[in-house]
């Protein structure tokens, strides 16, 4: 009876322990606590394809080149339709409303006129960004947490225009009725370059 007395709060302490110690390392990591890293670049491209897929009037794309580390992968994707000057901000603030509203938290933007930029995370620790480059190339890229090692394979969705396989990317070559056009929208731009 004594050693049953003694064992039973220490077997008790014991399990509490490493029940708490799971339960704060499945908080902390999320979905990616499950994930290798083809399944996390997967998650990457599920992102970018919903990002691109909001956009109206559809833009094209082709894939950016795909990195990754020890643990760690980014997945690119570069828009080859012209973005003009006068309708980037309509463009961004299409962009930065769709991620608040998908539960991203945006923790940054470079307000720029030139190369603006917005940064944002998920509830999981997948960061997105999308990035105005030289001749209002908009380039959308998502780096994942470090999940467990394994291979990555190279994306199998389809981009909505040529590949270009093994070359390149070109500057942006599409033009865009409502992208690309050089008058700004009648409405006022829905991005104000703050995270507000």
């Amino acid at each position: 009876m004594r050693r049953q007395k003694i064992w039973g709060p220490v077997v008790l302490l014991l399990v509490s322990g490493l029940l708490a110690g799971c339960g704060t390392s499945g908080e902390q990591k999320g979905l990616a606590a499950t994930m290798n890293m083809q399944e996390a670049a997967e998650h990457a491209d599920d992102m970018l394809g919903a990002t691109l897929d909001v956009i109206e009037p559809e833009v094209q794309w082709a894939h950016g080149q795909t990195s990754s580390s020890n643990c760690e992968v980014t997945r690119r994707r570069t828009v080859m339709t012209v973005i003009s000057e006068q309708r980037r901000g309509n463009f961004l603030g299409l962009v930065e409303k769709f991620w608040k509203k998908s539960g991203y938290e945006i923790y940054s933007v470079n307000p720029s006129k030139e190369f603006p930029a917005i940064f944002a995370r998920t509830s999981e620790e997948f960061s997105i960004t999308l990035t105005v480059g030289d001749k209002g190339q908009v380039f959308f890229e998502v780096d994942t947490p470090c999940v467990d090692e394994s291979e990555v394979a190279p994306s199998t969705v389809e981009p909505n225009g040529p590949a270009y396989e093994g070359v390149e990317l070109p500057r942006p070559n599409v033009r865009s009725d409502f992208w690309s056009a050089e008058t700004p929208v009648a409405s006022p731009s829905p991005w104000a370059g703050t995270s507000s």
